[in-house]
């Protein structure tokens, strides 16, 4: 059984005429025949709205007691029971007595809906759950009776009642809303002008939200590629810290505000590890952004605003979101920051949002993984540090009248030896030691500026620094090292972790896969190559990165800077640079994960192959039903005239050769029609189909489409400024032609269909209307499958290709047919098709509207 479908009239405050819109409604679709019965509807005492439920078939309601009082409510069962076409329920978001069948009205209405009735039902901005917070924040009232967003958005119609703040409070002064006690309290407290204000904005938003969803529902359907509107696309730089969850929430509300926009999350590491920073904290950050509908991006780059600009301005983006400085303000001496970086060189096409946040100016820290490979800027550090600080502090000390002693130099010496090996690692620190060993030996070691040390304790003490020197440096630089690879397996888990998880959805494109292998290790190029054997030359099954198609494809996986066999006959390429032996295992998994999506995808299409196969054998199977039946059934009727005007036992009056000689022509008619659509399907089937695109006008070609259907049957309406088509006219005059004897075969007696054509920016529509039994939304794709007859179509009908014919003939010449309901009943089919490049034709006048 079909879903019922659900309109819902949607109001900015209580009293803008929600019930009586529906009411209304009701009463429409009354006069045209529809079955409306009224389950649930509140007038509230306001005389309009109730004169408006004269003339409707209402439900007796359920009675409930309910501490010690008599309460009605929608009966369910009994509506069930009735089972009408339309039913009226009034108050989306009312909860229900206890007792009740169910706990909220909602839910009521999803029984129905479930049961194929059609629900027509109200509700007000303030009851949809998620602006609970926002409508209290703005009247003061909580509301207790909410409906969820998601029941609301689900609705096939949302209609939205709108009136001003000002005629509102007139119809609350004139006492149409509450009752006179009432006016003056709720004129001062909810229904304030600016309180009804933003209600209204609230709904105008929402609404608006709803639509721009319907709209590129369309543009999907009708295959519309033009932008409409521009698109945002907010990246959000992270840094891996505790602020990033506060920057992505921030991003996730600007691109609420705009539908299609998009919010991309991107990590910027250093090209001395997969990670920097917290892979814990990165892999948190990573399920809120895609929790929130955003995408995470891993990009290496030594140059951080750079790298991020590069990144923005490559997905086309147009908003930057990053956060306040966790700088302390002595560390401003090292430079500007990113974010006064990226804001000074973004240009006037991205604008930058910094965003405050809990950690600002409480100090970035020592970074998490400190390695071997520490940048130029931390070894040159550490090189100044081990050599010009001991000649610095040589200078001081002996500038001192009395010195600290021998003792207490040698701790200082030591201090700046640790300094430069947590700066610069080890070299620079064995470096420090041997040059504050020598200075120590020199300045302060009786005797002094020689080299020589006449006491023995001397030179034990000088001994003993240098090894405790090189001892500390070894230990720093070996707890850095473990701290580096302890944060690059961290990440490698990560990475491998998504790898895993990916496998098991079946989720990840093998271009995507590769894009992410180019964003991971910062490389320029990648590419997937395959061959059959070890003498087959090597193809490229995919690519990812590089300067487009000027770009040569790797003719060899030799050829790149890094290759990784995947197999004896596969293997991943990247070039750009050379990866470290460490990054290789994760590459090898990238690489394994590669070969996994190629197959699937080419399983994929196989069974894609598959299934058009058994397509293929379906409609073998349906043609020589066809055959069998449909062309046989003319057949017959022909021969049977045939031989009885050949019989030499009956004398034939002229009345009645006449009418056998009519029944033959009508059989060889009909037999024309049923070979004609057949030979169409194969040519669509087999491809054979070549059209001759040409600028042609629609009154040209719609006119001789026409010829198989009785005189007077159809109205054109082709206004004379309609711009010229691009389309093979043969082509579009044989689609025309099955739209409309289709559409005069279904229509009833007495009807006309209606053919008409309008402009829709670089797209021009055709559609034919009916005014036939129509088909409902389930069955709309459906009628346009080869041999497919809806309803209770006799078998001498045809073979139910027409429609499947029209639409081949229509996305051959680049246009779209597509079947909706015309207003007040029937089928309309819209043919879109391209719009010739330049001005409409100048013509003669022409009638508005011709009748044949």
């Amino acid at each position: 059984m079909a879903r019922g479908k659900l309109r819902i009239y949607l109001g900015a405050a209580p009293g803008v005429g929600k019930t009586y819109a529906m009411l209304s409604e009701a009463h429409r679709r009354v006069e045209r025949g529809t079955d409306v019965v009224v389950a649930f509807v509140e007038h509230h005492g306001r005389p309009r709205t109730e004169v408006m439920l004269h003339g409707l078939e209402q439900v007796q309601r359920r009675e409930l007691e309910y501490r010690g009082s008599t309460f009605t409510e929608m009966d369910v069962d009994a509506v069930l029971e009735r089972k009408p076409a339309v039913v009226l329920v009034d108050e989306l978001a009312h909860t229900n007595v206890p007792g009740s069948r169910n706990g909220k009205r909602w839910q009521d209405v999803e029984e129905l809906l479930e049961a194929g009735i059609t629900v027509i039902s109200t509700v007000n901005i303030q009851h949809l759950e998620s602006l609970g917070d926002v409508v209290e924040s703005i009247t003061g009232v909580r509301q207790r009776e909410t409906v969820p967003d998601e029941v609301v958005r689900r609705a096939d119609q949302i209609e939205l009642v709108d009136m001003s703040p000002q005629a509102i409070r007139r119809r609350m002064a004139h006492g149409n809303i509450y009752q006179p006690d009432k006016v003056d309290a709720a004129l001062s407290n909810y229904f304030r002008p600016g309180n009804l204000t933003a209600l209204r904005e609230l709904a105008l938003l929402w609404v608006a939200d709803r639509v721009d969803e319907y709209l590129q529902e369309y543009r999907a359907e009708h295959s519309i590629r033009s932008t409409w509107q521009a698109r945002e696309r907010i990246v959000v730089g992270l840094t891996g810290g505790p602020e990033g969850r506060t920057l992505i929430r921030r991003a996730a509300r600007m691109a609420a505000k705009g539908s299609g926009s998009e919010v991309l999350a991107v990590y910027i590491a250093r090209s001395d590890g997969l990670t920097s920073a917290s892979p814990k904290e990165l892999a948190d950050q990573r399920t809120l952004v895609e929790d929130l509908g955003g995408t995470f991006h891993h990009v290496i780059g030594d140059d951080i605003p750079g790298a991020l600009l590069e990144f923005a301005r490559g997905v086309n983006a147009t908003q930057i979101v990053l956060g306040s400085s966790r700088r302390k303000t002595w560390q401003y001496i090292f430079g500007p920051g990113v974010g006064a970086t990226v804001a000074r060189e973004s240009g006037p096409d991205l604008d930058v949002h910094i965003v405050t946040h809990d950690e600002v100016a409480k100090g970035r820290g020592l970074p998490v993984a400190r390695g071997a490979r520490l940048g130029r800027s931390r070894i040159i550090a550490g090189w100044l540090v081990g050599v010009a600080g001991p000649v610095s502090l040589s200078l001081l000390l002996t500038r001192l009248s009395n010195g600290p002693g021998l003792a207490n130099d040698v701790l200082l010496f030591l201090f700046l030896t640790v300094l430069a090996a947590l700066l610069g690692g080890q070299l620079p620190a064995l470096a420090s030691a041997a040059v504050g060993s020598l200075l120590l030996n020199f300045y302060f070691t009786p005797p002094t500026h020689t080299l020589t040390v006449s006491d023995p304790k001397n030179i034990v003490a000088i001994a003993i620094f240098f090894a405790v020197a090189v001892s500390v440096a070894s230990v720093v630089d070996l707890a850095a090292r473990r701290t580096h690879q302890a944060a690059r397996l961290r990440a490698e888990s990560e990475i491998l972790s998504f790898l895993a998880g990916s496998v098991l959805r079946g989720e990840t494109t093998l271009d995507a896969l590769l894009e992410r292998v180019r964003e991971t290790f910062g490389m320029d190029t990648v590419a997937l190559l395959e061959r059959r054997s070890d003498v087959d030359p090597w193809t490229c099954a995919g690519r990812a990165g590089g300067g487009g198609d000027d770009t040569p494809p790797l003719a060899r996986p030799e050829d790149a800077d890094v290759d990784m066999p995947v197999g004896d006959h596969m293997a991943l390429a990247l070039t750009g640079r050379v990866l470290p032996a460490e990054d290789r295992r994760v590459l090898a998994a990238f690489a394994a994960q590669a070969a996994v999506v190629l197959d699937r995808q080419r399983l994929v299409g196989e069974a894609e192959r598959a299934r058009e196969l058994a397509e293929g054998n379906r409609i073998r199977t349906a043609l020589l039903a066809a055959v069998s039946h449909d062309l046989r059934t003319p057949l017959a009727s022909i021969k049977a005239s045939v031989t009885s005007l050949r019989s030499d036992d009956v004398a034939w009056s002229e009345e009645d050769e006449a009418e056998l000689l009519e029944g033959i022509e009508a059989g060889a008619d009909r037999l024309d029609h049923l070979v004609g659509n057949l030979l169409d399907m194969s040519r669509l089937q087999t491809g054979t189909v070549m059209p001759l695109i040409r600028e042609i006008d629609l009154d040209e070609v719609v006119p001789m489409a026409l010829g198989g259907v009785p005189e007077g049957s159809v109205t054109l309406d082709i206004p004379e400024e309609l711009p010229m088509v691009a389309v093979d006219p043969g082509l579009l005059e044989r689609s025309v032609a099955n739209l409309v004897e289709n559409a005069v075969k279904y229509s009833p007696d007495g009807e006309v269909v209606l053919v008409s054509a309008s402009a829709l920016g670089d797209r021009v529509e055709l559609r034919v209307a009916d005014r036939g039994p129509g088909v409902p939304d389930s069955a709309k794709d459906r009628i346009f499958e080869p041999f497919q007859r809806y309803g209770d179509a006799p078998r001498g009908a045809g073979v139910g290709l027409g429609l499947a014919v029209a639409r081949g003939f229509a996305e051959a010449v680049g246009g779209t047919l597509a079947a909706e309901d015309t207003p007040g009943g029937g089928m309309t089919m819209v043919l879109t098709m391209p719009a010739a490049a330049g001005l409409p034709p100048v013509r003669p006048d022409l009638p508005a509207q011709a009748t044949t």
